[in-house]
């Protein structure tokens, strides 16, 4: 009996196992299911972007021609020789990296100082100010720089972009900040630095993955915006989002200028982010941790 009973506990803890590994390879097969759906979901618009803007205007909403087509440069012509890109680009390089270099200049000392004294109040000011709809701020925006005399310039741009990206930097830096033991800094200034010499020396370096994070957050976000730009650029001062409603007309649209128009947005990006990638995954991961 005693051999029996073993031998059917030995069975019963065989069929576990059995039905545990079942449920281990279904698990599998559902995670490899989700990834492929997910990559797809984010790959596939992309894909057609490329492909569309190598092709021509007849050819693009053709089912036969999905994949199989002659691929052109026309529409890449179209866009950087005739419709000026390059100057709508290097607006765009010019007023999302100012305005990101700027918020990063006060957006820094500002977040430090929240951390280090534990200001609840203007925190929550940085994030009721993130949260605005931008939308509400046009009007405003408009009738100020109308004013001044400063409606079409970068300058105006420049200001504008930074609402937007300075709350996120603030918000981003004071969990990085939070993260970091004050008693490094106090023994710095032991040492003999003074507090702006103990955060420039000790905090900045010790922060490089969230500002690296923050920074490009706030260069996609800028680079990105459309509605300040629109009511705000001049014809000199053009960015790109708004260059691209050049080839939307009143009757037609031109869909393969437009896809290269897009893809010349999109790809600058794609590139500085797969860059900048270890920087701001690990800054994520950093400011998870410490936050």
């Amino acid at each position: 009996m005693t051999v029996s009973a073993q031998s059917g506990t030995s069975r019963r803890r065989g069929g576990g196992h059995a039905h545990g590994g079942g449920e281990s390879g279904g698990f599998r097969a559902f995670r490899v299911v989700a990834l492929v759906v997910t990559l797809f979901v984010f790959v596939f618009p992309i894909l057609w972007m490329v492909l569309a803007s190598l092709k021509k205007n007849v050819d693009i909403f053709n089912p036969a021609k999905t994949l199989d087509f002659s691929p052109t440069l026309d529409n890449f012509v179209k866009v950087f020789a005739e419709q000026h890109f390059v100057q709508f680009t290097l607006n765009s390089f010019v007023v999302a990296g100012v305005s990101t270099l700027l918020s990063l200049v006060i957006g820094l000392p500002a977040a430090h100082a929240i951390s280090r004294f534990a200001m609840k109040r203007p925190a929550s000011i940085v994030l009721l100010a993130r949260i605005m709809p931008a939308i509400a701020l046009i009007i405003p925006w408009y009738f100020i720089f109308a004013r001044l005399h400063l409606l079409g310039g970068y300058s105006a741009l420049v200001i504008a972009h930074m609402f937007p990206s300075l709350p996120l930097i603030v918000v981003i830096l004071i969990s990085f900040f939070d993260g970091l033991p004050i008693e490094l800094e106090e023994a710095a200034q032991v040492d003999g630095l003074t507090p702006i010499g103990a955060f420039v020396r000790v905090a900045l370096p010790l922060s490089r993955p969230g500002i690296a994070t923050a920074g490009l957050l706030s260069f996609i976000f800028s680079w990105n915006n459309f509605l300040f730009s629109l009511v705000l650029c001049g014809s000199d001062t053009k960015t790109l989002p708004v260059a691209i409603m050049d080839f939307i007309g009143y009757a037609s649209i031109d869909w393969g200028g437009l896809m290269a128009a897009t893809t010349a947005i999109t790809v600058p990006i794609m590139v500085i982010s797969v860059l900048c990638q270890k920087y701001v995954v690990s800054g994520f991961i950093a400011g998870a941790i410490k936050g």
